[in-house]
């Protein structure tokens, strides 16, 4: 196996320098997402842009042939990366829209397009070349051969990056070695989701979403509370639910105030989750939660950037549950102090996690909220904003 993913990746290299011999057409936007998902930011820019912009061919591309079919009973084009015509569109195409790298697409395919990258929220954490501790700084400062080579796309500079601040155009020009100039003060595409009028959000959901988030978000309105664990990545993929996390006590603590719990782990984590309850839904990771949150009452997270997605929504409460607090600064610096940078309830045991949510108890500070979508969003997820018609603005499309 270590042999065929070797070779594979030659002929990835080779792809590459062949890509940059194909004239590209602006007329022809690819798009696509970590694993072959149809998810976060490039999904909602992708539906605005086959609404919007008749004028250019918009097509997603996956490396995964249950999506691509998935996106086709929808009514919206895509093709399976791996198919003639896929590749095609994939090297005439002078936009690539992605979540995190060109390997959302495909790293082969990429020479000589304009890359966009419109990350997954505002980070937190360090990120690219700024990070310097941890799994991840085999790849970044440790310079380990095989790590790099196996993951190429990790060292392609984007053309155009989407921000929201001057505060974090610092971040992503230093972690990704490009220009602040390269920073687009746009905000995120998914979040236009969390400030959509129920009925407005109603209609996108019935058009575009899955029977599964139609059926979920139905029952989700059957509680009187819904809570919504979203933890971050663990660089050591352990399951973070295994550590410190009773879920029969956290099932049975959901019943008695007629409540649930959405379980939803990080794309890149590893979760067992294969015993039922009641009142614990567990959410697969590729699922997009973005048409979700809305439906749900208070936010339970650690050190994920959801925190600040989520936060642009008002009557929404927010409980921080930093139970491996001393472990996870281990393996991870944060871009600042996540103390002086966070706005919710914390809790540090899961058994003042479980009192808190029964006792309703997680109020956040309302000025402080305010400040922190000032530092982090600015004006770019204001509701007069339309922040994919500004992403295209920026990149002159």
């Amino acid at each position: 196996m270590k042999i065929v993913k070797f070779l594979a990746y030659c002929v990835n290299y080779i792809l590459y320098l062949f890509s940059f011999l194909i004239p590209r057409t602006t007329k022809k936007w690819a798009f696509g997402s970590y694993r072959g998902a149809f998810n976060d930011n490039s999904k909602y820019l992708f539906i605005y842009a086959c609404e919007h912009r008749t004028d250019v061919q918009a097509c997603w591309l996956s490396i995964n042939r249950n999506t691509v079919q998935q996106i086709r009973q929808r009514g919206l084009p895509a093709k399976w990366i791996f198919s003639i015509s896929g590749i095609w569109f994939a090297l005439r195409a002078k936009y690539w829209f992605f979540n995190a790298y060109c390997s959302d697409i495909l790293f082969g395919l990429s020479g000589g397009a304009q890359l966009v990258n419109l990350w997954h929220g505002v980070p937190i954490k360090c990120i690219e070349f700024c990070i310097t501790q941890g799994e991840l700084a085999k790849r970044y400062v440790d310079k380990n051969f095989w790590d790099m080579f196996f993951h190429p796309a990790s060292f392609i500079r984007p053309t155009w990056m989407a921000s929201t601040t001057e505060f974090y155009d610092d971040i992503f020009s230093r972690s990704f070695r490009i220009r602040k100039s390269q920073c687009m003060h746009t905000g995120c595409p998914r979040n236009k989701m969390l400030l959509l009028p129920q009925q407005d959000l109603k209609k996108f959901v019935n058009k575009y979403e899955t029977n599964t988030t139609k059926q979920l978000i139905q029952q989700l309105q059957t509680y009187n509370k819904v809570f919504v664990y979203m933890p971050t990545w663990r660089d050591s993929q352990r399951d973070c639910f295994a550590n410190g996390f009773d879920l029969d006590a956290l099932n049975q603590c959901a019943a008695r105030i007629n409540s649930c719990v959405l379980m939803k782990p990080h794309a890149n984590t590893i979760v067992d989750s294969t015993k039922v309850y009641n009142h614990l839904y567990f959410i697969d990771g590729s699922v997009d939660m973005y048409c979700i949150l809305p439906f749900t009452d208070v936010l339970i997270t650690d050190y994920s950037s959801v925190m600040y997605d989520y936060m642009l929504m008002p009557n929404k409460q927010i409980i921080l549950f930093h139970y491996d607090y001393e472990d996870y600064v281990k393996e991870r610096e944060f871009f600042f102090d996540i103390n002086e940078n966070a706005v919710g309830v914390r809790v540090y045991s899961f058994a003042d996690l479980l009192h808190i949510i029964e006792t309703g108890n997680y109020q956040m500070d309302e000025e402080q909220r305010r400040q922190l979508i000032d530092k982090f969003w600015g004006h770019t997820m204001d509701a007069n904003q339309d922040v994919c018609a500004n992403i295209l603005k920026n990149i002159h499309c």
